[in-house]
């Protein structure tokens, strides 16, 4: 029977914004829901463009900051509820990992690398013992294709954003996690070497058994890691499901908008093909936070949020277009 890898229930984050005598809420995530089952370890891609609410997830499944509501369960245990219900934080590192978007920001200059390997090690791998905690830092930095003898005793200073990101995911699969959340993993990595860290993340899941959450605005990328892959605009969900059968046949306008959007090869985008700056008033619509970008829209998109539609191919939309019998109108 499949398990559950992510389920996402009603979650919203709701934050205040402004002067204090001038404030206006903002709902970041504004009530999402999804559910990703499987009987293997996956990757799952969460894309959208800056201000879509993917990093505000991620802090929340961290437990950076809580919620406004809703819940949230990752390999059946409940990281977001009441708190009697949900899992202890030092429980939540163990089932949890995290790699950032940018690998010099997640290590103290003054530190060396290697601390952070042990630590871990330490307090969530629970190793006992000098051996056993070396035994298990060799092990990771060789699943990344590092040496413990180059890494020992050396500064983040001493490394380049590559190697540095490389040891950031070292120490994740050191605590054997059954989830990593990884926040635009590759944005700051060099261009050449962002599809061997791709790469490493499919290996991981495949011979550790670890699910990635794999938060990204780059859609190449998504497109040959992905297993799952959710589509946010404005803090709401637009479309789910398979990554192939979302990113080869989209069918919400937001979907092929980031589609059309994605330069070919040898292009840049220029301003007019970029995505709007984010506007406030969007994210206070009533109705869909898409309608007044989209060409299909229809007079209820302004009213009212858009109903969830489960369509044959497996995959949720979030459109009034296709409600009912699940065709388009």
């Amino acid at each position: 029977m499949p398990q559950t890898v992510i389920s996402v229930k009603d979650l919203s984050k709701r934050y205040s914004l402004g002067s204090m005598f001038k404030r206006t809420k903002i709902d970041a995530l504004g009530g999402i829901e999804f559910e990703v089952k499987s009987d293997e370890p996956t990757i799952v891609s969460l894309i959208g463009e800056s201000g879509s609410g993917k990093t505000t997830l991620a802090k929340l499944m961290l437990r950076i900051v809580e919620p406004s509501g809703g819940s949230m369960e990752v390999a059946g245990k409940k990281i977001l509820a009441g708190k009697k219900e949900r899992i202890r934080d030092e429980d939540l590192k163990a089932l949890i990992q995290p790699i950032f978007q940018n690998p010099f920001e997640a290590f103290n200059s003054l530190k060396s690398v290697d601390t952070y390997l042990r630590d871990t090690a330490v307090n969530i791998r629970k190793a006992e013992g000098k051996d056993a905690i070396e035994k298990a830092m060799r092990e990771a930095l060789m699943a990344v294709g590092l040496r413990y003898e180059d890494v020992a005793g050396k500064y983040p200073n001493q490394f380049s954003g590559g190697e540095l990101q490389r040891i950031s995911i070292a120490r994740a699969i050191i605590a054997r996690p059954k989830l990593i959340v990884a926040d635009e993993p590759v944005s700051m990595v060099d261009a050449s070497l962002r599809m061997n860290i791709v790469n490493l993340f499919k290996s991981i899941r495949d011979e550790y058994k670890t699910s990635f959450l794999y938060i990204t605005h780059d859609l190449a990328t998504a497109y040959y890691i992905s297993d799952y892959i959710v589509i946010l605009y404005r803090g709401r969900v637009v479309e789910a499901g398979d990554a192939r059968v979302v990113l080869l046949r989209p069918l919400h306008p937001y979907t092929k908008l980031l589609l059309n959007s994605v330069p070919a090869v040898g292009q840049k985008w220029s301003s007019r093909e970029k995505m709007s700056d984010i506007e406030t008033k969007e994210y206070r619509l009533e109705g869909c936070k898409f309608c007044t970008r989209c060409p299909d829209r229809l007079p209820e998109c302004e009213r009212s949020q858009p109903p969830r539609v489960d369509l044959e191919d497996g995959r949720a939309i979030y459109c009034f277009r296709y409600r009912g019998d699940g065709k388009a109108k």
